[in-house]
């Protein structure tokens, strides 16, 4: 759907721009001529009114040219700046919700033309522990937003609920760093639910930042179900270069890239920094409303994430 509206917005932007330029460099200097012509054989200058009778400026040119400067700028924030996002499930809490609308920093990850996602300028690379929107690998039609767990080289080892990194180490150094567990500490025991289930909240440590995740302790091993690279053990990853390897914060219920693999640097959109709205999307199961209507708006929730 992204990648529609960009398209959609991209020729609507290049349109009015063509309609704006081409009334601006052959219309207008004839109407013009015209009413200059026609203050020739009059005393006075003629009036604005007059002037759009005389000769008027053709629908069409006048909705480009009014429309083109907004739709630019839009392209250009939208593009280059931040574009907005919404969390459509509950694979990031507990630091995003479900109803939570976002605002994405386009820059960070390098700026990208609007059509075809590539990059055009080289900014700044993903560090351990970003928030980051990118294509699904799987489906690239499709947003996801995971934590960036794993960059170029790291060695991951995702084993009975426990996360272990071995950053990367450069060929031929001698002294390469040991493979270490991220550290977590329990911080509550449900405050948040699966169903009627109670979740663990954990503090975690990654890198230099640290958040909450959640764990299911009713949700056994899914190693079975993990992604399964040659020349790897089943719950283990090297990542390659110029990709990186992402996880949600509600561990049990996140599909990754324990399951489907890397997001390559391509595929990247931006970096998730501010909430500007969250909406209540709980209800009871009594409740007439349909799930996508909310009932309530967080306004405690609003304001830069993490």
């Amino acid at each position: 759907m992204a990648n529609y509206f960009s398209l959609i917005l991209t020729v609507v932007t290049i349109v009015s721009g063509l309609l704006w330029l081409y009334d601006a460099k052959f219309l207008k200097p004839k109407r013009q001529a015209i009413v200059a012509e026609v203050e020739k054989k009059t005393t006075s200058p003629l009036t604005e009114e007059q002037v759009e009778q005389l000769a008027p400026q053709p629908k069409l040119m006048e909705l480009g040219q009014s429309i083109f400067p907004v739709i630019a700028l839009v392209l250009i924030v939208r593009t280059i700046l931040y574009e907005p996002f919404q969390i459509p499930s509950g694979s990031m809490m507990p630091t995003l919700l479900r109803g939570d609308f976002i605002l994405v920093q386009k820059f960070d990850y390098g700026i990208k033309e609007p059509l075809f996602q590539k990059t055009i300028i080289e900014t700044t690379e993903p560090k351990r522990g970003d928030i980051a929107v990118f294509k699904y690998p799987v489906e690239p039609n499709i947003d996801y937003i995971k934590r960036i767990v794993g960059l170029p080289g790291d060695r991951i080892v995702y084993r009975n609920k426990t996360l272990y990194i071995q950053p990367a180490c450069e060929e031929g150094r001698r002294d390469c760093p040991e493979m270490e567990v991220v550290k977590t500490q329990l911080k509550d025991d449900g405050a948040y639910f699966s169903g009627s289930s109670p979740l663990k909240t954990y503090e975690e440590t990654l890198g230099d930042v640290k958040h909450d995740i959640l764990v299911d302790p009713r949700v056994a091993s899914r190693r079975d179900f993990f992604y399964d690279q040659p020349g790897t053990q089943r719950d283990e990853w090297v990542v390659p270069e110029g990709q990186y390897f992402a996880m949600g914060d509600n561990r049990d219920n996140s599909r990754d890239s324990r399951y489907w693999g890397f997001v390559d640097e391509e595929q990247l959109v931006g970096k998730a920094v501010f909430i500007w709205m969250s909406f209540e999307m709980d209800r009871g199961q009594d409740s007439w409303l349909p799930s996508w209507v909310p009932t309530g708006i967080r306004f405690e929730r609003l304001g830069s994430i993490e």
